[in-house]
């Protein structure tokens, strides 16, 4: 798990099948300031800090294995302080 800042949604305008219909979110890295992309299954904003849940278990996180994706948010965390 990795905490990210969300920035915000990413509009597509046509995707595989197996990607499903959950909305994608650009993220940034807390730890290495990296521009990243997300499932969203939980709808977070702009400005949210959150966790995510990377690799295999992204799929589980977003609600089905046969999801095809590598990174999911998977909960928005309260009065977040970066350091």
């Amino acid at each position: 798990m990795e905490i990210h800042q969300v920035k915000q949604a990413l509009v597509l305008t046509s995707r595989l099948e197996d990607l499903g219909h959950l909305p994608i979110k650009v993220l940034k890295s807390l730890s290495t300031g990296a521009t990243l992309v997300a499932m969203d299954p939980i709808d977070v904003k702009p400005g949210d800090w959150v966790f995510t849940i990377a690799n295999s278990a992204a799929r589980d996180a977003a609600g089905d294995k046969r999801l095809l994706t590598d990174l999911t948010v998977g909960g928005i965390i309260d009065d977040w302080q970066p350091e």
